[in-house]
This record gives C-alpha cells, structure tokens and sequence, in this order.
C-alpha cells in the first residue's frame, strides 16, 4: 500500500510538474514584474503599438489591449484578424467598434482585417508596422495562443521588438486552472504541436 501510494506521488508530482511548465511555456508574458503603469526604461518602457490578434475569446483580447491602451503602454493600437462569419465585418473592424466604444480615439487605431492565420497576422501587421515606424508592440492575444503568436511575429518583423503579453483568462482558457477542462488540454496540445512545426521550419 504505501509503495503504491509513492508511485502514485511521483505520478501526481509529474503530472503537476508537466502542467505548469506547458502553461508557463505557452503563456509567455514580458510584463509580468511591471507596474499597471509604464515606467521609463527597460521591459516595463511603453511601446510604439499594441498589437491584438483575433480568434479565440475575440472580445477578451480585444480588452486586454483596451486596458493596456488606456494605462498608457503605447499610442496605438493595431486589430489584426478576417472576419469569422464572411457574411460579417471582419473581427478587426469589431475589436475597433469596441475599442471606440470605449473611449479609444479612432486616430489611434489601426486595423488589418484580411488574416485567416497567426502566420498571417503577422505578416500583415507587419506592412502596417514598416509603413508608420514602428519599431516595438506589445502583442497581445490568448494565454494558450502567446508563445506561437510571439515566435510568428519576431519571424516576421525581426526588426521590431516584439513584447508578450497574454488574456490571463478567457473563455477556453481558465488561467492557472486550464488544465482542469478537456479543452485545456487539447488547446495546448495543439499548441505545442504547431510550435514544434514552425521551429523545425526556421
């Protein structure tokens, strides 16, 4: 009895382990030892943009970059994302309508509502980047989706600095507790996965 009980520790202790070091490695977050605010130097400097890419908890992304915006941590801020239903605005155009509904002045947004793919997004924002200078974002999107998000747009636009900052919690992805639900899982899971095969393309 008490050696099964070891055994299942180990297991329970691995488990465990496995969890938190995926969720740590997907979420990758720059800003996690800043203040609300931004100071004037370092990792916790404001940016020239913040970027938010649709998919996912859409809405939620859109206002973590709201937040953002409003604690000062960049002028602008760049939608990226087609639209779900074709028959609809695109998801770029409706993370603007929020962020203007919440106070966001339209001169400091920027859209691109023409990406089907994180490859894609970050391709095209891109464009917008080069096309006004900017040389550092602050890209935000789901906890689960950062890490690949992060890898696809520091492919694209080597040049600029690329900081992360993930949606703590949404409404596939519960924050410290995803590994709790099926989705969680399959959602990270398939995160790796696709990882895996952008790093073995590089």
């Amino acid at each position: 009895m008490k050696r099964l009980l070891i055994i299942f520790g180990v297991i329970a202790v691995i488990f465990f382990g496995a969890a938190w070091g995926i969720g740590a490695y997907l979420a990758v977050d720059d800003l996690k030892d800043c203040a609300q605010t931004p100071d004037s130097t370092g990792a916790c400097a404001a940016a020239d943009a913040i970027v938010a890419v649709s998919g996912g908890d859409t809405t939620a992304r859109a206002s973590e970059a709201i937040t953002l915006y409003k604690r000062g941590w960049a002028k602008y801020i760049i939608f990226s994302g087609a639209a779900a239903d074709k028959s609809g605005p695109s998801n770029a155009a409706v993370m603007k309508r929020q962020a203007l509904l919440a106070g966001v002045p339209e001169s400091a947004i920027f859209i691109e509502a023409m990406s089907e793919t994180t490859e894609e997004n970050a391709a095209n924002t891109t464009q917008i980047l080069m096309s006004h200078k900017i040389s550092s974002v602050i890209l935000v999107t789901s906890a689960y989706h950062e890490r690949r998000a992060t890898i696809e747009f520091k492919k694209s636009a080597p040049s600029v600095v690329v900081r992360s900052h993930p949606v703590a919690s949404d409404k596939q992805w519960r924050g410290s507790s995803w590994w709790l639900t099926p989705t969680g899982w399959i959602l990270a899971v398939q995160e790796l996965g696709k990882i895996i095969i952008i790093l073995r393309g590089e």
